[in-house]
């Protein structure tokens, strides 16, 4: 090709290109809805990419910046994104008009990971509802209560671990690191069915794995905005979010333990014997292993991250706060007393007190930023401003519900920075805004589970530690800059004291 050819066809690739990118990031002028004005290629994600705000903070100051608007516009680089602040709209979308809005947008290619992209999470259309359906009795109440003795057995070890290492001098650790620990050893048992203890042998498979490759603090955060924003470009280059050798791990865990199962004929209470029930079944998708792997890698990467951290900001809080501390301290010794120091299931789940203490936490540190939504059939929305115009969206748009903004909203809830567990038990707060697990139908399908392991952690722990503050603990606390996900920018560091009080510890 001759040089002034070449030079001819870039410059006219580039033309076309950068009039594209300008038309995408001018659609929200064209339709007169608020907005922030957007960088090329950058969009909005400008002040969070350069580091000058973390993620969550960037996504509240865009919210407060149009509180007459019932939605607004965000550029997530160079996709237009519908922000939802109206809790009335909110519901509309979510359950009203579900049919129309059922599909998430995902982050796994197809391609790249085959295994884990067949998770729940990704999967669109009937495909979700007949997998949804099928997994659905895995975490009724009924199930819950069947796995409440494995989750109990791996809190009475954090417990042990912790109260023998600190003793009444007590010790500083890295909470972080700990509830890495337990969500590994529960997720591992009622997910895989498999007994590991990380506390006693921290260099198990399952945790070394899961510290290297599924952890959003790392590497992974990139690679998830890469594969949300850029696929192309992903595929092109080969970046597979988690590779093969995640999913080979997983895949013969799961293989092995069927394989097993069957020929031996053992029952277990946990997940992978639940899905192994399903496969006899004559209606709905089948269940091979590629399918079971993918839904217990789902489990285990929510419970090994996203669950240990919003288990952290309970810790965090709850050792900070000596009058929260002892309140919650006189609810267990009350339970330990009328269960004669054998909590069960019931009683852990009539913890008032416990269960606001985390109900306030998922509201100030809700597991995700926003809640995701795409349009699959056009639908006509109300006017955005009350001088506009109604709108229509259509198959393909993306629609977010900021629920990290809308918990902080004095709007619905009074002195909304405050940690306060007493608002959760004097009625003072509006469920159509308080969504930590999500809305709707596409609500997070293992909430219980989330629920009761974070009970079980604190009951748990509490019956044998005191928490307090350290020098290493920051307050008040400061999100990163440097990852996607919500995070302190020092970390979560507490000192643990065993308790003087020799109250008994006995098995579940």
């Amino acid at each position: 090709m001759e040089p002034s050819t070449l030079f001819l066809a870039i410059l006219t690739a580039s033309v076309c290109l950068y009039y594209f990118i300008l038309s995408k990031l001018s659609y929200f002028e064209r339709l007169k809805i608020p907005h922030v004005r957007p960088i090329p290629l950058l969009g909005n994600m400008a002040p969070f990419i350069f580091r000058r705000v973390c993620f969550t903070e960037l996504l509240q100051r865009t919210y407060n910046l149009f509180p007459d608007a019932k939605y607004f516009g965000f550029y997530e680089f160079t996709t237009p994104t519908y922000v939802i602040r109206d809790p009335d709209l909110i519901s509309t979308i979510a359950i009203k008009h579900f049919d129309n809005f059922c599909d998430h947008r995902g982050f796994i290619n197809q391609v790249l990971d085959p295994i884990t992209s067949q998770n729940l999470f990704e999967m669109k259309g009937d495909h979700w509802r007949e997998m949804r359906k099928l997994l659905t009795p895995s975490f009724t109440s009924s199930k819950m209560k069947m796995m409440f003795e494995l989750v109990c057995h791996c809190a009475e070890n954090f417990a042990n671990f912790v109260a023998t290492q600190s003793g009444e001098i007590g010790k500083t650790y890295d909470v972080k690191d700990l509830l890495c620990r337990f969500a590994n050893d529960t997720v591992a048992t009622c997910a895989f069915g498999i007994d590991v203890d990380s506390f006693k042998n921290p260099k198990n498979e399952f945790f070394v794995l899961a510290r290297k490759t599924v952890n959003f603090d790392s590497i992974l955060s990139l690679k998830f905005l890469m594969h949300r924003n850029f696929p192309l470009f992903c595929k092109l280059i080969k970046l597979r979010l988690f590779g093969p050798k995640v999913e080979n791990f997983f895949k013969d865990v799961v293989s092995g333990t069927v394989k097993a199962r069957d020929e031996q004929g053992i029952v277990r209470p946990d997940m992978i014997q639940l899905m192994m029930e399903t496969r006899n079944k004559d209606s709905g998708p089948e269940f091979n292993i590629d399918y079971m792997t993918a839904q217990a890698f789902l489990f285990f990467l929510a419970g090994f991250d996203t669950g240990s951290t919003g288990m952290c900001y309970m810790m965090y809080h709850v050792g900070v706060d000596s009058e929260i501390q002892s309140k919650l301290r006189e609810e267990i010794d009350d339970v330990l007393r009328q269960t004669n120091g054998k909590p069960t299931y019931e009683a852990i789940n009539r913890m008032k007190y416990l269960d606001a203490v985390i109900n306030e936490s998922l509201r100030l540190y809700p597991i995700v930023s926003f809640l995701e939504r795409m349009c699959v059939k056009e639908t006509k929305l109300p006017p955005a401003t009350p001088d506009g115009e109604p709108i229509t969206i259509k198959p393909g748009d993306s629609i977010w519900f900021p629920h990290f903004p809308l918990h902080r909203d004095p709007k619905y809830f009074p002195h909304p920075e405050k940690f306060d567990p007493d608002r959760f038990l004097n009625g003072n707060v509006d469920n159509s805004v308080y969504m930590p697990f999500g809305i709707g139908p596409r609500m997070c399908i293992g909430n219980r589970f989330a629920l009761m392991e974070s009970k079980i952690m604190l009951f748990y722990l509490l019956w044998r530690c005191d928490l307090e503050p350290d020098v290493k603990t920051t307050i008040p606390m400061v999100f990163t800059k440097k990852t996607f996900s919500m995070t302190p920018e020092e970390g979560f560091w507490l000192k643990f004291r065993a308790r003087k009080s020799k109250a008994p510890v006995t098995q579940c």
